[in-house]
């Protein structure tokens, strides 16, 4: 017998009692995406204003949000050593895409790098950012 798939919200890798902290959520975020990380970590996803330690971050982008550089530099600050940082951004040919150019452009001055992308939905695609090697 085969192994089954994960679903793209394993693929995050939240585990249950970890604060998952949301920036950039709107009308056209994925919600069964959503409602799926918090099932794997057990809770809810804090907002922008949570102001203690966090293990992770889920940003959802898209090209008219503002500058990608700043937004990749403040949701660091919060973030414990380890934590995981998911840019969520829209998908080629769909309203808002961030060409992947500049994902890592702005990766890059903030400090991180892509360690893999992957489809986390119909419309939105998933980029795993990891702090540089010093």
């Amino acid at each position: 017998m085969g192994q089954q798939a994960e679903s793209p919200a394993e693929r995050f890798g939240f585990t249950t009692g970890q604060v998952v902290q949301e920036f950039g959520w709107d009308d056209d975020v994925d919600e069964p995406l959503r409602q799926a990380l918090e099932g794997m970590a057990g809770g809810e996803l804090v907002d922008e204003d949570y102001g203690d330690v966090i293990d992770g971050v889920i940003v959802w982008w898209r090209k008219e949000d503002g500058d990608l550089t700043d937004m990749l530099v403040d949701v660091q600050t919060a973030l414990d050593d380890g934590g995981q940082v998911w840019l969520l951004t829209r998908k080629p040919r769909r309203e808002g895409h961030v060409a992947h150019e500049e994902i890592m452009e702005a990766a890059t001055t903030a400090g991180l790098h892509a360690t893999s992308t992957f489809a986390a939905g119909d419309d939105w695609s998933a980029t795993r950012l990891a702090p540089r090697g010093r």
